[in-house]
């Protein structure tokens, strides 16, 4: 990867940190619903903003 600069770090870091907050919305929306595709869903959309977050702090420790 190129070097980036503190601007796109510092957009890169913003972004790590909604990843992380749209993972713990859809985690407790999943534990707050009974329905049974609902929480599904959600547990499918945490799982795939945590892979998002694993994605980018990995290539920002390259």
């Amino acid at each position: 990867m190129s070097k980036l600069s503190e601007k796109e770090l510092a957009m890169l870091e913003d972004q790590l940190g909604y990843e992380q907050v749209l993972v713990k919305k859809y985690k407790a929306y999943a534990q707050a619903t009974d329905d049974p595709q609902v929480k599904s869903k959600c547990e499918q959309i945490a799982a795939a903003h945590l892979n998002h977050y694993e994605k980018l702090a990995k290539n920002l420790q390259s």
